[in-house]
C-alpha cells in the first residue's frame, strides 16, 4: 500500500504493531546507539538534510534509522535484499515518520524501482549495503549525485565495488569503508556472521549439525567465525581457499583444508562466504552427497551457482520454507537454502542485536565524520578514524562494566621513544 502522509510504499501498515515490538526490543540491547542516539539528539548533526539508507530491512536497521532521525536528519529507508526485509518492521518505521520503500520479495523490476524511489528524494548522505546505492547513482542516476556528500558502506562486497570505481576515478564522493574497521570485522563479521548463519540453518532444517562435515568456502573473517561455531556446534570443519596465507591460517587453527572439488565429496553442509562468484557449480554438484545442503552467507545470490544447478536438475521443488530440493539426473538430491541468498538474513534474524550495536554506532559516527569533512575527503574511499573505532569499543566496555589499564606517562614515553631500554 502507499502512505499518503510521506508516500512510503511497503506492504501492509496493519502490521505496524508487531514491527514496534521488534524494533523495542532490539534497541533494548543496543546500549552503544543509545549512548549516540543521546547525543545526536542534543546536537542535530544531520539538522536540514535528508540521509537515504539501504541496508537490510529488520529491526536493528530500523533502530539505526530512529537513530539517524534523532539527529535532525529527514529519513529515507530501502532494502538491500528482497528476502530480508520484515514488512512489520517497514509499517513501524513509517508510523515512527521514517519513509520507506521496500516490501519483502518483491518481483525484481519492482525491487529496482524502489531503491530508485528512494534515490529521488536527493539525499544529502547515504549508507549503504553492498553499493547498490552508490552504482545506481553513479549508473542509470547520475542526475541525482548532484546533492551527495557523501556516506558509508556497510559490507565486502560494496567496498570492492567502490575501490574500483575509486581506480577508475569514478566515485564521484567520498565513502567510509565501515566494514573494514575493526570494531566492524572483529565482532560483526566473525561473531555475528557466525552465529547467525547457524541460527538461519538450523531454524530452516531443523536437523542436527554435530558429526556432519560443514565445507566453509573462504577464510576471511566471516569465514573464521562460520568455522568456529561449525566446530563448536560438533561438526568436522573443512575450508575451502584461494589466499595462500589464509589456508596456512585455516590449518593452524585446526580445519582441513582442501580444493572445492574434493570438497565436494565430502561436505553435508556447505556454507559460501567468499563476496565472489561461482564458488560452487556445476563440476561440484556432479560429486555432491546425497542430501547435500547448500547455503551463501555472501552478499549476493552468485556464490551457489544456481543456473548450473538447475541445468543439472530433473525436478526441483519447495520442501519447507526456504527449502528448494534439487533432484539430479542420478536420482541424487541437493537442497539449496533461501535461494542461495544470504541464509542468516533471508532465512534468519540477522546478527544479534548486541553485535550490530556495535556496527550501526559505526555507520551513525562515521556519517557524522563525512558531514563535517566532505569537501577535504574528496572523492576516495577512506578507513573509519581510529578514534571512532576507539570510542565504540569505549561504550561498549561502560554498557559491559567492564574497566581497562591506561599508560602512564613513564609508559607512553617510553613506547615514544628509541633511545629507552
Amino acid at each position: 500500500m502507499t502512505n499518503s502522509i510521506n508516500q512510503s510504499i511497503v506492504a501492509d501498515m496493519n502490521l505496524a504493531p508487531e514491527g514496534h515490538l521488534k524494533i523495542d526490543w532490539a534497541s533494548a540491547h543496543m546500549p552503544v546507539l543509545n549512548r549516540i542516539r543521546e547525543q545526536f539528539e542534543k546536537e542535530k548533526p544531520f539538522q536540514g538534510l535528508k540521509v537515504t539508507i539501504s541496508l537490510h530491512l529488520e529491526a536493528k536497521t530500523a533502530y539505526l534509522g530512529k537513530v539517524i532521525k534523532a539527529g535532525g536528519a529527514e529519513v529515507t529507508m530501502t532494502h538491500s535484499n528482497p528476502l530480508s526485509t520484515q514488512d512489520d518492521v517497514c509499517a513501524a518505521l513509517v508510523e515512527d515518520g521514517i519513509t520507506v520503500f521496500a516490501k519483502h520479495n518483491p518481483p525484481p523490476q519492482e525491487y529496482k524501482e524502489l531503491l530508485v524511489k528512494a534515490l529521488e528524494t536527493k539525499p544529502d548522505l547515504i549508507i549503504d549495503d553492498g553499493g547498490d546505492l552508490v552504482s545506481t547513482l553513479h549508473g542509470e542516476r547520475q542526475d541525482l549525485l548532484a546533492t551527495v556528500r557523501g556516506g558509508a558502506e556497510e559490507t565486502t562486497t560494496g567496498i570492492l565495488r567502490l575501490k574500483a570505481m575509486q581506480k577508475e576515478g569514478k566515485l564521484q564522493f567520498p565513502m567510509v569503508a565501515v566494514n573494514d574497521a575493526f570494531c566492524k570485522y572483529l565482532f560483526d563479521n566473525r561473531y555475528g556472521t557466525g552465529q547467525s548463519v547457524f541460527d538461519g540453518i538450523n531454524r530452516t532444517t531443523n536437523l542436527v549439525v554435530a558429526g556432519k562435515t560443514v565445507v566453509v568456502c573462504g577464510y576471511g573473517w566471516c569465514g573464521k567465525g562460520v568455522a568456529m561455531r561449525a566446530k563448536g556446534l560438533g561438526a568436522q570443519v573443512v575450508v575451502v581457499e584461494v589466499d595462500a596465507i589464509k589456508a596456512v591460517e585455516a590449518y593452524m587453527d585446526g580445519f582441513s583444508v582442501m580444493p572445492m572439488i574434493e570438497a565436494a565429496k565430502v561436505g553435508d553442509y556447505f556454507i559460501t562466504v567468499t563476496g565472489n562468484r561461482d564458488i560452487i557449480r556445476g563440476e561440484h554438484y556432479k560429486v555432491m552427497k546425497d542430501g547435500a545442503i547448500l547455503s551463501n552467507a555472501g552478499h549476493f545470490d552468485v556464490e551457489v551457482n544456481k543456473p548450473e544447478l538447475d541445468a543439472l536438475s530433473v525436478a526441483k521443488r519447495t520442501v519447507r520454507r526456504n527449502i528448494e530440493e534439487y533432484q539430479l539426473h542420478d536420482g541424487r538430491k541437493v537442497y539449496l537454502l533461501a535461494e542461495g541468498r544470504l541464509v542468516n538474513l533471508a532465512a534468519g534474524d540477522g546478527h544479534p542485536a548486541e553485535i550490530m550495536d556495535m556496527t550501526f554506532a559505526l555507520q551513525a559516527l562515521s556519517l557524522k565524520y563525512v558531514n563535517d569533512r566532505y569537501k577535504e575527503i574528496g572523492r576516495q574511499v577512506m578507513n573509519v578514524p581510529y578514534e571512532l573505532d576507539e570510542q565504540v569499543a569505549r561504550y561498549k566496555l561502560e554498557a559491559l562494566g567492564i574497566g581497562i589499564d591506561s599508560l602512564s606517562a613513564e609508559q607512553k614515553a617510553y613506547l615514544d621513544s628509541w633511545a629507552e631500554h
